[in-house]
């Protein structure tokens, strides 16, 4: 570790050596540009708007310098590194993470200064005016901006004109709604989204020719002091066709368009089908698909409404390539009406794919998996997606003493059957841009861990998935069966069994049948917000109606069997939330809280293995060994010695992380994190085996804490994550004990041994 912080040493000397040559590379007629500073001069803008609306003047100004960590032009002085032969690895460097030096000569003063002036008239301050002044000083300039704002301009009135056509009543209608607001202050970027507001409404109600270039919002600033009146009109030059409402005559549809190839545009073969032409000579689809996936009907009213969700749910039935509309004027005795064509490229119906992935996962497990599928994107001409798929992998647990016991053999296979549709006894109808899908799922696995055991695993479910909108999405399973059978178990695994009931839960019998619900909301990918978030709820249940209908009381002997094998029963609930801050273009913090609860009962006394909350590793509290922390206060002192790791398992689990990610070059993003939370069981177990497991009111002073720090390396593909923690909280120390900020040594190789986990992965923990 010593040496580790040797080498950064050296690196940061190095890099700060450089400082004093930036202009190394620089032309002896030229300047290093530092950049410019643009300062608001009016006494009549109150600081905090002043403040404001320099910040938004000087992101207009360019180009901007060369980038800085702590006034450090790091990326400059990498680049500098270059040696003259473009040899060596400091031009290697140079290339990979440098960045040229910004020049001077490339200011373009008078244009910022007409950016700057243009920005402040476009949000009111039409008085403005600008002036720059350039400072060159040791082959090194920056440039300060002087801008004159003047009084800002507020919005005095707002008046809809039109006249009596159906375009002008419809136009007049929608002023109630307008977002020009009187006393607001006058925005160009507020005028022309009133623009485009008015034009999606007038496209709800069929004026389909009809674009925002056609309306015009006139300013008049003559009449008031520093206020003016907005006149919202239609332009007298707007073409006919775009004040008229139209409606839907014919639709067709090609759902086996072939691009570049005319010959399939023939209309001789078009079949009627409810309000549809469909052009589909061989058959290829059933009827009801297009029925299902589009929203017009003759006579239909156009609205973009219905345009957007028709477009939307034939690209998501995953059938069709490309997905191309088109809307012609329709021949119908001078009555406004649109024929509406659908030109669908389907995918290949068959296709083989192979795939060689690498994953860890929560159990810290890492390693690599070749997998081989086979889709059929039409199988029974509707639209559905049959996949059979095996998979045959290998996995090394990190961070584990039992190096002869830490490797997993993986191989499976799985066939599942999605339709495009609810497939219910009732009918069921969906508004929803997105396809809702019912999936039919048959798969097995076996998991070999070397020189312990073998399980085999049989699963089948079938469900429903369906989006609400981009944001929400839903899954129920209506039934999930899963049994999994121990097969060659070592004896040396059941040596160790004997003495730790832990060990014989992982290899037990287990049964589960019932529903499972998952609900997830996201807008992450909104990526123009500040603050955006992630949440899912999962709710699992098993023999719940069995149970009831059964009397099953495994308490008062009366155990229950489906095939022979005792059913599960239980209630498992586990909420996941997240929160990620925008700070800047290049940094972001991002906060995890985690809450699970099982409850057994009836035909089961615990959960089983598998559905128990787990705590510790790569993707939760990276300071502790994958799940090694609890349950509670308790602590296996043997945990560090034995050949076979017990994962402790619990019935709650509480967990919080946040994390600070900055970006720090090119490909390279850091981290500063601090996790904590534990587990617990709800009833301590019988034979005392592990005390302070039982959840109590004194849960607060069992959570463990840890922190650290960490690199991510960002190859667009794939992100490799590298994370170096240590505890500040044990909670199996005596109370008032617990907290070990004081004992941190990182010269100390004792504390080193003892403390440090270094978690290697791939992709974010959250």
């Amino acid at each position: 570790m010593s040496r580790l912080f040797n080498y950064g040493f050296l690196i940061l000397t190095a890099l700060l050596f450089n400082a004093c040559s930036a202009t190394k590379y620089v032309p002896q007629d030229d300047q290093l540009y530092l950049g410019a500073h643009v300062k608001v001069e009016d006494k009549n803008i109150k600081k905090k708007e002043q403040k404001t609306l320099q910040e938004d003047l000087n992101e207009q100004v360019r180009p901007k310098p060369n980038s800085t960590f702590l006034g450090i032009p790091y990326r400059l002085l990498i680049y500098n590194m270059r040696s003259k032969s473009g040899k060596g690895i400091g031009s290697w460097l140079s290339r990979k993470f440098g960045q040229a030096p910004v020049l001077f000569s490339t200011v373009r003063v008078e244009y910022n200064i007409n950016l700057i002036t243009n920005y402040l008239e476009n949000n009111g301050y039409f008085k403005a005016s600008a002036s720059a002044d350039s400072i060159i000083k040791n082959r090194k300039a920056k440039v300060n901006y002087f801008a004159f704002a003047g009084p800002q301009y507020v919005i005095s009135s707002v008046k809809f004109i039109s006249d009596s056509s159906s375009i002008g009543k419809a136009v007049s209608a929608l002023a109630p709604s307008t977002i020009l607001k009187v006393g607001d202050a006058y925005n160009l970027e507020v005028i022309k989204a009133e623009r485009e507001r008015i034009d999606g409404q007038l496209k709800e109600q069929g004026f389909y020719y009809f674009n925002p270039d056609y309306l015009i919002i006139q300013v008049d600033s003559t009449n008031k002091k520093h206020k003016v009146d907005l006149y919202v009109n239609i332009k007298k030059t707007t073409p006919p066709k775009a004040k008229q409402s139209y409606t839907i005559n014919n639709i067709y549809i090609y759902p086996n368009y072939k691009l570049r190839d005319t010959t399939t545009l023939s209309l001789q073969n078009a079949q009627p089908y409810d309000d549809f032409y469909i052009v589909d000579p061989k058959k290829t689809f059933r009827p009801y698909v297009f029925k299902r996936a589009i929203f017009f009907h003759k006579n239909d009213l156009y609205n973009r409404t219905d345009h957007n969700l028709s477009l939307n749910r034939l690209v998501n039935l995953g059938t069709f390539k490309f997905v191309k509309n088109l809307f012609e004027d329709a021949d119908s005795l001078g009555k406004p009406q649109l024929n509406a064509y659908y030109y669908l490229t389907p995918y290949p119906k068959k296709s083989i794919r192979a795939e060689i992935t690498g994953k860890t996962n929560s159990a810290n497990f890492t390693g690599s998996e070749f997998s081989i599928s086979w889709r059929n994107r039409n199988a029974f001409k509707g639209a559905e997606l049959l996949t059979v798929s095996a998979y045959i992998g290998t996995d090394v647990q990190i961070s584990t003493v039992n190096k002869g016991y830490n490797k997993l053999f993986r191989m499976g296979t799985e066939a599942n059957l999605i339709y495009p549709r609810f497939i219910t006894p009732f009918r069921v109808n969906s508004t929803s841009a997105y396809v809702p899908r019912t999936k039919i799922t048959l798969g097995y696995d076996v998991l070999n861990r070397q020189n312990s055991y073998i399980l085999n695993s049989f699963r089948t479910s079938l469900g429903y998935v369906w989006k609400e909108n981009i944001r929400k999405e839903h899954q129920l399973s209506i039934i999930s069966f899963n049994y999994v059978q121990p097969y060659k178990v070592t004896d040396a695994y059941r040596e160790q069994e004997l003495n730790n009931p832990t060990l014989a839960k992982a290899i037990a019998k287990q049964f589960t049948i019932g529903p499972i619900y998952n609900f997830n909301f996201t807008n992450t990918n909104e990526t123009h917000r500040t603050n955006t978030i992630y949440f899912n709820l999962n709710a699992d249940l098993s023999g719940n109606i069995i149970g009831l209908l059964s009397g099953a009381n495994i308490r008062k002997g009366k155990t229950r069997s489906i095939f022979g094998a005792n059913y599960s029963q239980y209630i498992r609930l586990e909420s996941d939330f997240r929160h990620y801050l925008k700070l800047g273009p290049n940094s972001q913090l991002a906060s995890r809280f985690i809450a699970g609860y099982g409850y057994a009962y009836g035909n089961s006394l615990a959960l089983p293995y598998v559905k128990q909350f787990f705590i510790g590793g790569t993707n939760s509290l990276r300071a502790f060994r994958v799940r090694s922390l609890g349950p509670g206060t308790f602590r296996d002192p043997n945990i560090d010695t034995k050949l076979f790791a017990a994962d402790q398992s619990g019935d709650i689990k509480l967990e919080f992380n946040t994390e600070y990610r900055p970006k720090l070059f090119s490909i390279v993003r850091g981290a500063l994190f601090i996790d904590a939370g534990n587990i617990w069981l709800l009833n301590a177990p019988l034979d005392g085996s592990q005390p302070g497991a039982k959840f109590s009111k004194d849960f607060l002073n069992e959570i463990a804490v840890g922190t650290g720090f960490g690199l991510r390396f960002d190859l667009s593909y794939l992100i490799l994550r590298t994370d170096l923690a240590f505890p500040i909280r044990k909670p199996w120390l005596p109370a008032g004990n617990r907290w070990v900020i004081d004992q941190i040594d990182f010269g100390s190789k004792s504390w080193r041994k003892n403390n440090l986990v270094l978690n290697l992965a791939i992709g974010y923990p959250f």
